[in-house]
């Protein structure tokens, strides 16, 4: 696989020297992984950390000033600086565990059948804006969306019966 000279115990060796430097000398890392994501090698570290969902610019300035690494570019991290950037990350919620629980805290809302759950289920917007000429975004995403829009009306019809319902009783 690898054919260079002295690369006997290379194979052994490489997860400690990509560690301890992050650059091999026939090989250069284009981008790294943190926070299940990739963020650009070429970048600021304080901009790429902001291609990680969950991380904008003021936990990303956060982040890089509790470790005490300046903001320079991300090819220039050290392997040690890297896991402690890694492990920074893991500290805050992000990427697909942050989606999930939106998605959760959404799907509670509906389940005990509240105001903003009834918005969310019929694709409005659910924090007191205008709709008779406005949330055209709203509105577009639910004419693009055909399957989502009649799963969220079937929904939405769900929860219009039982709220009948309960009135009846």
């Amino acid at each position: 696989m690898f054919s260079m000279r002295g690369s006997g115990g290379l194979l052994t060796s490489i997860s400690h020297h990509v560690l301890e430097n992050l650059s091999l000398r026939w090989q250069r890392v284009q981008c790294f992984r943190v926070g299940n994501t990739d963020i650009p090698d070429n970048k600021r570290i304080e901009v790429a950390l902001q291609h990680i969902h969950g991380v904008g610019h003021r936990r990303a300035h956060q982040i890089i000033s509790e470790l005490g690494i300046g903001n320079r570019l991300t090819k220039d991290l050290t392997g040690v600086e890297l896991n402690s950037l890694r492990e920074e990350v893991s500290k805050y919620l992000t990427g697909g565990d942050l989606r999930r629980c939106v998605d959760g805290d959404i799907k509670k809302l509906a389940d005990i059948r509240s105001y903003r759950g009834f918005r969310h289920a019929c694709m409005l917007p659910c924090r007191g804006q205008r709709t008779k000429t406005n949330a055209r975004t709203m509105k577009e995403h639910k004419r693009r969306d055909k399957g989502h829009l009649t799963r969220s009306q079937n929904l939405a019809e769900w929860m219009e019966k039982r709220q009948e319902r309960d009135q009846e009783k």
